[in-house]
């Protein structure tokens, strides 16, 4: 059943990604850790992220996509700063993933999908604020089976909604992926590209490009130098190199590690304005993990 629902299950949850994070979407489980340490101070940032996706086939090339994911961030704040670092030292993002699929033609799949996230540090009972909304729509031609194909490739175009990202109007989304032959893949798009080497069928080495970050509310608002803080972003992109090893079939252990070319760690006001600037330094970045995949 794996492999028959690999093909349709894919992409369907592309846009709704928590934090630009950068899985890939025939994951049915996965268990993450990440880790930004501060450059030149004992202040670091981690996460612990938890992802389940189930299909349902609702009737012949038609499935309903439910998920869910956790993600439990860390601000460890070791330096001195003007306010109480206690309010802002733990963040929890909460996603309910509501995806569905069909098929349009031969070559073409449509996804959708919905994305409710509360996303806040939850220091007393919920508020409107801690919640947002995101989604988008995508069209898939998808050749990566296609036996008659002379180059299998997979092209994804689509329109995302993100309301943690600031812009209140749909932003484009391309992807394209290619496995060029037995020992070199390519996948080109945001959040993450990578040209993958294939060592076996069961390890692979790659180098890659990514975005990461989050964007949460502060239920008990900071004031600093007379400005009302009410919320917390961190913003990363980050290059490096990456190894996967398959344990079996579908159970998969990674590890990617690089260095951040742009990172912003930022405290704002109720209009999204810059008021602290936590970090900017680029830093070590490590993210590891397990995941089940199609």
């Amino acid at each position: 059943m794996l492999k028959s629902i690999s093909k349709i299950v894919l992409l369907v949850f592309i846009g709704c990604t928590s934090q630009l994070s950068t899985a890939q979407l025939t994951d049915l489980a996965r268990l993450e850790y990440s880790f930004i340490p501060k450059s030149n101070s004992e202040d670091q940032y981690t996460r612990v992220r938890a992802l389940l996706n189930y299909p349902i086939k609702t009737k012949e090339d038609c499935y309903l996509v439910i998920g869910a994911e956790y993600n439990q961030i860390f601000l460890n704040l070791e330096d001195d700063y003007p306010f109480d670092v206690s309010l802002i030292e733990s963040v929890k993002v909460i996603d309910l993933n509501i995806g569905y699929t069909f098929k349009t033609s031969e070559k073409w799949r449509i996804g959708l999908n919905l994305n409710p996230r509360l996303a806040s540090t939850f220091t007393s009972s919920l508020e409107s604020d801690d919640l947002f909304l995101n989604g988008g729509i995508f069209a898939i031609n998808d050749r990566t089976k296609d036996e008659s194909a002379k180059r299998p490739y997979r092209l994804t175009l689509g329109l995302t909604y993100n309301t943690t990202a600031g812009i209140p109007f749909p932003l484009p989304f391309v992807s394209y992926y290619r496995r060029v032959n037995e020992k070199w893949s390519f996948s080109a798009g945001i959040p993450k590209s990578n040209v993958k080497y294939f060592l076996s069928e069961k390890s692979m080495l790659q180098t890659f490009v990514s975005l990461d970050g989050y964007f949460a509310h502060i239920q008990r608002p900071l004031v600093i130098n007379g400005t009302q803080v009410d919320n917390v972003s961190l913003s990363v992109a980050v290059g490096g190199l990456g190894y996967e090893y398959f344990i079996t079939k579908n159970l998969v252990a990674y590890a990617y590690s690089g260095f951040t070319f742009r990172l912003n760690n930022v405290l704002r006001n109720d209009n999204r304005d810059e008021v602290f600037k936590l970090d900017d330094l680029n830093a070590f970045y490590l993210r590891t993990g397990i995941k089940f995949k199609l």
